[in-house]
């Protein structure tokens, strides 16, 4: 039957399977959630790991897309935050406890690390057993903490991205203190560095991109860039040592990859901030490359509600416009899209868009 009993989707059934339309039904309806019928969804690297099983996917078949956004067709009893019409996004994360008592993280704005969170899609949720499903599909039910409401200056197809790669950014730039005075470096530009680029400029930092060759030099020049490394070129690093405050490092693989160079970068107990997620062992770090600056190596997970709204808005008061290509959602736009984003061939994020053509 038609919604709100199942939801039409595009479905991936295994690793080693192709795309296939789908049906599904969501979780049982609480007084918190919310329905939303999806005009658009971004095409996130995740994506693709999930779908060939390279993130070690336990639960098919599954429907990517965590980079969401729709219209709100439905409304819990308790729902405070959204209603009926509204133009409102869902990103990365589904569900966390929110136990403000119990759960340290939850009680500090650190929902994003809640030990019992759950992805968008290819997590089951607890109290039903359903198999979570993204934005490739009709509509999606979530809980009102993970539904944001989208200003109305942003246009959906560039908002959309912002959700995952955008907040994936943010989050670590703001938490480790990227702003006016302080040198930042962007390790790669792609779907999270291009962002990384923009909303580190937007806070205010000197923002430098750090690419492999001079083939993205112009790209991130006009992106706001205040600087560029290309790490192919002898010496790169010789004449920046210790003058970074921060890297956020976005490089999403480990192939011919040494992080000390990288590391020589940052001054006294500055940070190297890693979001990339490369399939395999990750690198190899010797304790040599951290002792002669103090360096720091941390890491980041999507970010809070409140992150997420702060983000949102500082793109509309800056203007900020991601770098999209839009393809329609169909089987074969669906699959177009996956496969070029597996061959980096995107400058820099896909949106899918055309849902009222393909779903009823």
């Amino acid at each position: 039957m038609p919604y709100p009993e199942t939801f039409e989707g595009f479905a991936i059934p295994s690793a080693a399977d192709l795309l296939t339309p789908s049906q599904f039904k969501p979780k049982p309806f609480g007084d918190h959630d919310i329905d939303i019928k999806i005009v658009a969804c971004g095409v996130c690297g995740s994506d693709v790991h999930n779908a060939t099983g390279g993130w070690g996917n336990e639960h098919w078949p599954l429907v990517p897309g965590h980079e969401i956004i729709g219209h709100v067709v439905r409304v819990g009893d308790k729902v405070t935050n959204a209603k009926v019409g509204q133009r409102v996004g869902v990103g990365a994360q589904i569900f966390a406890c929110l136990d403000k008592e119990k759960c340290n993280a939850c009680a500090t704005d650190n929902e994003t690390y809640c030990p019992h969170l759950l992805d968008t899609y290819g997590s089951v949720y607890p109290d039903s057993g359903t198999l979570a499903h993204g934005g490739y599909s009709s509509h999606i039910r979530a809980h009102e903490h993970w539904v944001f409401p989208i200003p109305e200056s942003l246009q959906t197809e560039l908002a959309a991205p912002m959700l995952c790669a955008g907040l994936t950014a943010y989050s670590p730039l703001v938490r480790n203190g990227a702003g006016p005075g302080k040198k930042i470096g962007i390790v790669g530009l792609g779907g999270i560095g291009h962002f990384g680029v923009l909303f580190g400029k937007a806070l205010g930092a000197e923002t430098w991109a750090i690419s492999r060759s001079d083939k993205k030099k112009e790209d991130a020049l006009v992106l706001g860039a205040d600087g560029y490394l290309a790490t192919q070129t002898p010496g790169w690093n010789d004449e920046h040592k210790m003058t970074f405050d921060m890297i956020l490092s976005t490089a999403s693989s480990n192939d011919g990859f040494d992080i000390a160079p990288y590391l020589s970068l940052l001054k006294v107990h500055g940070r190297y901030i890693a979001v990339g997620l490369p399939e395999g062992e990750g690198w190899k770090i010797s304790p040599f490359s951290l002792i002669s600056n103090g360096c720091l190596i941390g890491s980041s997970h999507l970010g809070s509600r409140n992150e997420t709204l702060e983000m949102l808005q500082l793109a509309a008061d800056k203007e900020i416009k991601s770098w999209v290509e839009t393809i329609p959602v169909s089987e074969e736009g669906v699959g177009k899209a996956l496969t070029r984003v597996h061959n980096n061939d995107v400058r820099y994020r896909f949106t899918l868009v055309d849902y009222d053509k393909q779903f009823e």
